[in-house]
């Protein structure tokens, strides 16, 4: 028993090293519109399909982060996500809702229900899954702070991710990559390492946009970023880690010194996406299209899914945000001379979400429990050699699992 435990906490790890190095693209994709209504086949199909004709994309982004596997307004019908993945032959991140219960049943009994419906045309699909959203950071004292509802603790967290491993530990969906989705503040948090060191992956949602009393102007983001990247990856201790949310309103209010506009989302995705993440670490955009009324913060990069975006998605050559690796300072553009991100400081509580705004689940998230609802230029890799640090790490983890069979 000790020896099959420890093969598949190896198989898993190999998976998630597996899988970070495949450098996935996605959006995030709720279970309800705008309207609140349901979201059914026919609306996952669409974004999927406009998602992977994206004109002038940085790549494919076939691939899309889920937040429930329970279809909006039912009980543990299996999300109509799953079929649409299916028909367009995009990769699943799945989610499991875990915040404001103490049982996740009939997430995997929709997950379970799924499985049984469409074998193994869904399972070769699945490239993760995430127990629980920003649960840590809504039970810990910012979440707490900014009034962000109620979440879950890391020992819950943790018995939930047994009881996925349980329920499907002899099928297709056995060796899966398991993670947990927070903000890099929660874990950074040591209170919260016992999740750390149950996950095979760790997904950050970072939101510069929302760093408030952080210099937080659109030019300062790169720098705000890298922080909190940075920070989650020395969190991390060589696990790989996948950007599940970050992105830049393109309207609604400003945020101390953040401005929503279009020409600051596209400055965004091209000194974020292009610079530290596309073709280099698993990302999942925030958002292809807006699905969460009570923001009036609005993240869609299409206006009614159009595949000509709202500004151009053209990856250049030359960024803005400096960066300093090992000690040396690296610039693409003297003219701009933002500090590296060569800080970890995690004192600040500005860098979560808040919610007055935003809702308790974050934007476009929708809470089950509440409403069932081409290449990167090689002339600025900045972050390859943090990444190939922590990808090396892992497979070291690895190696180290085996040997100890």
């Amino acid at each position: 028993m000790r020896y099959q435990s420890k093969l598949a906490a190896a198989s898993a790890l190999v998976a998630a090293v597996s899988a970070a190095s495949n450098s996935y693209l996605g959006f995030n994709s709720g279970s309800t519109l705008a309207t609140r209504e349901a979201k059914f086949k026919a609306d996952f199909k669409s974004e999927f399909t406009t998602a992977q004709g994206l004109k002038n994309a940085p790549g494919k982004f076939n691939a899309v982060r889920l937040y429930t596997n329970i279809q909006a307004y039912s009980e543990t019908d299996p999300i109509e996500a799953f079929e649409a993945a299916i028909e367009t032959e995009t990769y699943i991140l799945l989610g499991v809702w875990a915040s404001g219960t103490d049982s996740i049943s009939k997430e995997l009994t929709a997950l379970k229900n799924g499985l049984e419906k469409f074998g193994d045309d869904f399972a070769k699909l699945v490239i993760g899954i995430s127990i629980g959203s920003e649960d840590l950071y809504r039970a810990g004292a910012t979440g707490v702070k900014n009034k962000a509802g109620v979440g879950a603790g890391p020992e819950a967290i943790v018995d939930f991710i047994n009881d996925y491993k349980k329920t499907f530990a002899d099928t297709a969906l056995s060796k899966v990559p398991i993670g947990h989705v927070d903000t890099w503040d929660a874990w950074t948090n040591s209170s919260n390492k016992a999740v750390v060191d149950a996950v095979d992956w760790i997904g950050v949602d970072e939101y510069p946009y929302y760093e408030s009393g952080e210099d937080n102007e659109i030019e300062n983001s790169g720098y705000l970023f890298d922080r909190a990247y940075n920070a989650t990856l020395a969190a991390a201790g060589g696990k790989p880690v996948w950007v599940t949310e970050t992105g830049w309103p393109y309207i609604g209010e400003d945020w101390d010194e953040a401005v929503p506009s279009v020409n600051n989302a596209k400055y965004y995705w091209q000194e974020i996406g292009c610079r530290q993440l596309f073709n280099k670490v698993p990302t999942f955009w925030y958002n292809l299209r807006d699905s969460n009324p009570d923001n009036e913060m609005k993240f869609a990069i299409t206006k009614d899914l159009s595949k000509t975006p709202l500004f151009d998605l053209t990856c250049p050559t030359k960024f803005q945000t400096s960066y300093t690796v090992d000690g040396d300072d690296n610039d693409d553009d003297d003219s701009n001379s933002n500090s590296g991100p060569n800080s970890t400081d995690t004192s600040s509580t500005a860098m979560s979400k808040p919610t007055s705004s935003m809702g308790s689940t974050g934007p476009d998230e929708s809470s089950p429990s509440s409403t069932n609802p081409t290449s990167i230029p090689e002339d600025n890799d900045s972050s390859a050699v943090g990444n190939v640090m922590s990808w090396s790490a892992a497979f070291g983890a690895v190696v180290a699992a085996l040997y100890t069979l």
